[in-house]
């Protein structure tokens, strides 16, 4: 099964507001508050902050993810997972290789623990809003985190269910969202025509000329005006690239002509506390209410956004073998990419709802915000330039350094808020990370350790044994990692126990590099009464495993697969054995009938 972009001009540009920019869309709600936090209201420095703001949101997601890493899809799919399958088929093998590697596992990382930061920030930032409401001016600030809470163990209830149906919503609902923001910004530039110069670079130069350091450091909240640009190439997959850029415009003149409306708010009352929403309070209080209940909404669906493409990553993690196998349930019958897995939503959920409790306040929380998204663009820049300087583009290869240095700048200034918050983005991200880590290397040494037989060397006593003629009636199927390779379950079943059918099946999966597509080969006669059935699917790809035999005329009696019992004294490998003890086993993953299977136990020492 494979996707295709479809949709009209306004229906693709539509589609994408709501699935694709919730993130950076929500944005404008805390960036300003948490920069003029930390940065005296002066006309000179909203003037630097807006040249900043400016300058981030064209050379880091115009540029650096619209422009340079939206062109380096697979079939139409993007994201780290898909730069790392694009740097495996061009380097093959050697140092580079692994370092390129390691970069990948690092920026799958950082996203997944940007996927508890980011619900649990916007969510509680859109709530707070509520206080500008004078019935709820005296609220309590534990009450607003118990609601933002509740808002979030809401959305993550309702994941089983599938977005499929929801989706038709999203999408409108944003393009409403960011109207609004654009036209309460222009209101607010009609009083003040004159911000709109802020878009000349000198302002940003002067502004970290004349702060320094404090400049520097404050590019650490800047950042945050860009955080979600990542989701531009990481979802892909769910549009294509023309709806996404296409919508990317409209997005970039609505955001920025709201940050300009609320730095001429500044300038005019000196506001500096929930700036967006003290900017709409001020200029039409009768319509606050409905626009607050629009802003949560756009949270809800930004976080939603992030679960999903949390689910996303996870699932390619899972097929590419970066990852324990966990199940997998699939929410929509046409739309491929609609996924439940059922262990990260759970994980997500009580990861979100502890960082709200431990943060209580969204200036609290942007503490830990922006480290691992910093992370995240530097290590995309960083595999970008590996890929360009391999290619014909070489052109581009002084852009993406460029870019590069600026993400770097951007990153290093967020290590100012290791002592405030930021430790909880390498804490939340080195869980995924140090599972990976763990999960590949124990991978690599299990099979190892299980010494499997050449396929000649096993036909030597298979068509021994087969030639006695004692054979099973009926078809037997044995999964194997690759048909050139005998794991040893199939030695103790085949050749120690005598366990030979008239019919054997070594049936194979394999992961190709691309994102779609299935194809399966069938070798009819490998041996007296031994097949072999291999199947390529993509990375992306659902698989009915069942449906591909019957095709070509198989139908099982019972299945045979392996499982490892591992002793060790080693402590990594003690966790990788308990990870593959509490993850389901390949068969159950695959949803294969359990009244046909047969585990055959092997005791492994690693």
């Amino acid at each position: 099964m494979t996707h295709k972009h479809e949709d009209s001009f306004w229906g693709g540009i539509i589609k994408a507001l709501g699935l694709v920019f919730g993130d950076i869309g929500t944005s404008p709600i805390y960036t300003l508050t948490i920069v003029f936090a930390m940065t005296r209201p002066t006309e000179a420095n909203v003037y630097g902050i807006m040249s900043l703001v400016f300058w981030t949101m064209t050379l880091l997601v115009s540029i650096q993810y619209t422009w340079l890493a939206m062109s380096l899809g697979r079939k139409g799919q993007g994201g780290e997972i898909v730069l790392r399958e694009i740097l495996i088929r061009m380097l093959k093998k050697g140092r580079l290789l692994t370092f390129a590697g390691f970069l990948s596992f690092l920026g799958v990382s950082l996203l997944l623990g940007d996927g508890v930061i980011t619900p649990a920030i916007s969510i509680l930032s859109a709530v707070e809003g509520l206080m500008l409401i004078p019935a709820f001016a005296g609220i309590h600030h534990w009450t607003l985190v118990i609601i933002a809470a509740l808002i979030a163990c809401t959305l993550f209830f309702f994941q089983s269910r599938g977005t499929d149906k929801m989706a038709g919503f999203f999408g409108p609902l944003m393009a409403m969202y960011f109207s609004s923001l654009m036209v309460s910004g222009l209101v607010s530039i009609a009083g003040m025509p004159d911000i709109i110069k802020a878009v000349s670079p000198h302002y940003a130069l002067e502004f970290l000329l004349n702060n320094g350091f404090a400049g520097y450091i404050v590019l650490s909240e800047v950042i945050l005006c860009a955080t979600g640009g990542e989701a531009l190439y990481a979802d892909m997959g769910h549009l294509g690239r023309k709806p996404i850029a296409r919508a990317w415009y409209f997005v970039f003149f609505a955001l920025y002509l709201n940050y300009l409306g609320q730095g001429a708010f500044i300038i005019e009352t000196g506001q500096t506390k929930n700036i967006l929403f003290a900017m709409i309070n001020h200029q039409a209080p009768l319509l606050y209410i409905p626009f607050l209940l629009l802003t949560i909404m756009a949270t809800i669906i930004a976080s939603q956004a992030i679960i999903s493409g949390v689910f996303s990553i996870v699932y390619q993690g899972i097929t590419t073998r970066l990852m324990p196998l966990m199940k997998v349930d699939y929410t929509s019958t046409h739309i491929q990419s609609q996924i439940y897995i059922g262990a990260v939503n759970w994980i997500l959920m009580l990861a979100v709802i502890f960082v709200m409790f431990f943060f209580q306040k969204s200036q609290n929380l942007a503490a830990a915000y922006g480290m691992a998204v910093t992370g995240s663009m530097t290590v995309t820049a960083i595999m970008m330039l590996i890929i360009y300087s391999h290619t014909m583009k070489k052109w581009k290869v002084p852009i993406v350094v460029l870019v590069g240095i600026l993400d770097l700048v951007y990153f290093t200034s967020t290590f100012s808020k290791l002592p405030h918050g930021a430790y909880w983005s390498i804490i939340l991200a080195a869980v995924p990370f140090i599972i990976i880590m763990v999960w590949t290397k124990g991978q690599t040494a299990l099979y190892r350790a299980l010494k499997p037989l050449d396929l000649e060397t096993f036909m030597i006593s298979y068509q021994q044994i087969y030639g006695k003629g004692k054979n099973i009636p009926g078809t037997g199927l044995f999964f194997v990692r690759g048909l050139d390779v005998i794991p040893p379950y199939l030695v103790h079943c085949v050749i120690r126990s005598n366990i030979i059918y008239e019919r054997n099946v070594l049936i194979s999966i394999v992961r190709t590099e691309d994102p779609f597509g299935v194809e399966s080969v069938h070798t009819p006669a490998m041996g007296p009464g031994l097949e072999g059935f291999e199947v390529q699917a993509g990375y992306m790809e659902v698989i009915e495993i069942e449906k591909i035999i019957r095709e070509h005329g198989i139908q099982e009696k019972v299945i045979f697969y392996g499982i490892e019992d591992i002793t060790t004294s080693n402590p990594v490998w003690k966790f990788f054995a308990v990870i593959k003890k509490l993850t389901p086993n390949f068969v159950q993953f695959n949803k294969l009938p359990a009244a046909k299977l047969q585990g055959v136990v092997t005791r492994v020492e690693m």
